[in-house]
Parts: C-alpha cells; structure tokens; sequence
C-alpha cells in the first residue's frame, strides 16, 4: 500500500511549471498524468491504490509526448530508488563483484516449445574465458506456477551449475503478491481480455527483472528467453560503448526486433523499472520503451548492424502462436567490429533529410558501391568555416567495385593521421547511401 509524504514539495515542483514559457504551456491533462508521475516518487511498495490505479487509467495517454516531460522526467532524482520487492532466490551464490555487462531474461511456461536453456546456453558458449569473466547472467522465472519454476530450476541447475557457483548465473522469482491487479484492465488497441493480461504481466514482469539488476553491473542489456548470440557479442558491445565515449545516449539496439539486444546504462535501470511499472497496462514494453527513449532526450534510434541476437523461437509466449520473426540482419560468427574512435564528421555533400554523415559512422556496414572515389589523409588540421580541415592531403588510391584496401599503412603515410576522406572523383547516375565509416587504430 502506497504511503505518500512531501506532499508539500510536489505541489512546490507544480507551481514552478506555471513559469514555463507561454508557448510550452502543459496542458490540464499534462499536469495531471505528471502530478501521477511525481506521485509515484514516494512510494513505498510496488503496486497502485485502487483509487489511484483507477485515476492513472482515465488520464494517462496512449501516445506519451515526450518532448512536453523530459525535462520533468529527468528530474525524477527519487526514481534512482529501488521498488520494494522480496526476491527468492531459486539458484544463485552471492556475486562477488560488480561485472561490465548483466544480461537479463525474464522467461514464463510457454503452451508449446521451451527455449530458455537454449538461450542461456548460447550466451556462456558464444563468449570467450575472458568475456565471461565480465558478464553476469540473471533470469527470472516470472510465471506464477511453482511446478513449473521447480522444473526450470532443476535444469537449469544441472546444466549450468558451474556457471552458478562462479557468480556468473543467477535465477530468481518475483512473488506474485508484489504484482498489481491485471484482470479487468482496459482494453487498449481493442486487445481481447487475455492479450491485455499477458503483456501486463510482461511489463512487471520486465520492471521486477530490471529494479533486481541496477546494482550488478555497468551496463545491462535485455534479452527474450528465444534469443541464439553472435560470437563474441561482449567484445562488439564494449567497443561501440568506446566509441560513443563523449556522446550522450539512453538506449543502444542491436537488434531489430522485440525487446532484444537493448543496451542501457545500469544508472537508467531504476527509472526504466518504475516506467514500466506505472504504465503497466497501457501498451506492450517495446512501445513503452520509445517512449523512455524520448523523456530521456534520445529522440532517434541507435541501431547498430550487423545484429548481435537472433530470435530463434518458433512458437510466442502468448497462447503458443506460431512466431517466425527473425532478424535478417544478424550474423552469428565473429566479425571485425571496427574501433571508431571518437570523431567529429563532416561533409559538403547534399544530405538527403536527415541522413547525416554521423549517422553510418560506427551504425552499419557498407553495402553500398562508390564507382568513382579515391581515399586520402590529412595532415594539419584548421578552422574552415563551419568544419575543420586539413591543410594538405596524400592520396592512398582509388576505390575499386567500392572498396579500398591498403597493407602496410604505417610504413606509406610519414605523418599522424588527423583526417581521412573520400573525395568522389565522378558523378555517378546511382544513389550512394554510406551507411558506415568504420575505423581501425592498430
């Protein structure tokens, strides 16, 4: 049961949004779904009044708007707090340190197929002796039946007991007394009854994983309990987290579908947590999940390629439906992702909308052909307008079906590299999409 203090403050923090400026005036309906939101700040268990719950439901809107609260979000300094909920631990030994990456699976009894230990299986084996010394695993077996979560963890155990008693996997359960009401909530996107209770529950679901989860690591990353793992997928994440270094971002995808492959820092979990919690039953979590994206000021998508996950079930979660999604973007054996420093990008080419050139950099891999370029290097770098340039350039070569390759650069270029560009030698009749500028250092 909620108990709510400072009630004083909060109606403080309403009256200084009266001193916005006229034109981003919050509307009546704004203030009230934000006066729910700092509501939620003081409390103190993990599940709504009625009354309130009741209050959240005729208010709350379907299509958030972010750029009306992220500023007001942001500010949730109590949302760093942890939801009060008594976990069991149904496999686990007490995790020595804090780890670089937690991954997290939340896994339900399905009516047809099983594919958690399938999954589980594929992150210890897709990673090197030295990755799994900077990962941590912890699945919750969030269904309510207890002969089952039984079953799991007997398998779980026996397989992957090593893996347990290193600090490397941890099972838990979220009792089902900490859950809020999930009969009788409102049919959105005029979903049948039933449809509406799973992805409920699925969105505790998530938000109990992840409230366990804020303290175990440095960065967190969310998988379904049907995901295979490229080779390797560590080592590809600490490397695009190297090269975004300086760069302000919310949520890195590396992979297209569901909730699969999603990156957070670990300092964002307790407000995602509470997110999804207070907006349980409006939408499914991928959706809440844009929106979170946007409070926090990311207005665009991060999606880097080649995919690191695959979706490998047949059958879904919900009612055993067949589900054949896959990720055509996926690769599962290693790949050289490239070390992209950190770099400013600029270029005089017309930009197509909002296709900037910092947006291939460390996003993709190039599929597309140059016919007519050469790669050059600079050296001496100055203030020209609104970029900064090379005072003098070497040319390298010519590109050749869209490629340039070079051996022995060190011992060919006698200076530090400072710039590098593709100077187009030829108009060419085809589109020319460059979708990444990839960068090695040794």
């Amino acid at each position: 049961m909620f108990k709510f203090c400072q009630m004083k403050h909060i109606f403080e923090i309403l009256d200084k949004m009266r001193c916005l400026r006229k034109r981003s005036t919050v509307s009546f309906l704004g203030v009230l779904v934000i006066f729910l939101l700092f509501m939620n700040l003081y409390i103190e268990d993990s599940y709504v009044l009625e009354g309130d719950k009741q209050l959240i439901r005729e208010t709350s809107t379907h299509q958030l708007n972010s750029e009306r609260y992220v500023h007001t979000f942001k500010d949730f300094s109590n949302f760093s707090g942890a939801i009060n909920v008594t976990y069991r631990y149904l496999a686990a030994t007490p995790l020595q340190r804090k780890r670089f990456l937690t991954i997290g699976l939340s896994s339900v009894k399905r009516k047809k197929g099983n594919y958690l230990l399938e999954t589980i299986k594929s992150i210890f084996e897709q990673s090197s002796y030295e990755e799994l010394k900077e990962i941590s695993v912890v699945v919750h077996l969030a269904d309510f039946n207890s002969s089952w979560r039984d079953v799991m963890v007997q398998d779980i155990t026996q397989k992957f007991a090593h893996h347990i008693i290193a600090g490397r996997l941890i099972v838990i359960h979220a009792p089902e007394e900490y859950y809020p009401i999930l009969d009788g909530l409102k049919r959105n996107y005029n979903d049948p009854e039933d449809r509406v209770r799973f992805r409920s529950k699925q969105n505790v679901d998530y938000a109990f994983l992840l409230n366990f989860c804020a303290n175990t690591s440095d960065y967190y990353v969310m998988l379904e309990d049907d995901v295979r793992c490229s080779k390797n997928f560590l080592t590809a994440i600490k490397k695009v987290i190297t090269s975004l270094e300086g760069t302000y971002w919310v949520t890195l995808e590396f992979s297209k579908l569901g909730y699969i492959g999603k990156l957070y820092h670990s300092h964002d979990l307790p407000r995602l947590a509470h997110f999804l919690l207070m907006f349980y039953q409006e939408m499914p979590c991928d959706w809440l999940l844009t929106h979170f994206r946007g409070l926090l000021a990311q207005k665009n998508v991060i999606r880097f390629k080649p995919s690191l996950f695959q979706h490998m079930g047949y059958y879904s979660s919900y009612k055993g439906t067949e589900n054949k999604l896959k990720d055509d973007d996926f690769e599962e054996e290693s790949f050289d992702i490239p070390d992209n420093p950190p770099a400013n990008l600029y270029t005089n080419m017309n930009v197509f909308e909002n296709y900037e050139a910092s947006k291939a950099y460390s996003k993709d891999r190039q599929n597309d052909i140059l016919h007519h370029g050469a790669l050059d290097v600079g050296e001496n770098v100055v203030d020209f307008k609104q970029s900064r340039q090379c005072v003098t350039y070497l040319r390298l070569g010519e590109f050749k079906s869209g490629n340039f390759e070079m051996s022995e650069v060190n011992q060919k270029i006698p200076f530090d590299i400072n710039c590098i560009r593709i100077y187009v030698t030829k108009t060419q009749k085809e589109w020319l999409i460059i979708r990444s500028i990839s960068i090695w250092t040794s």
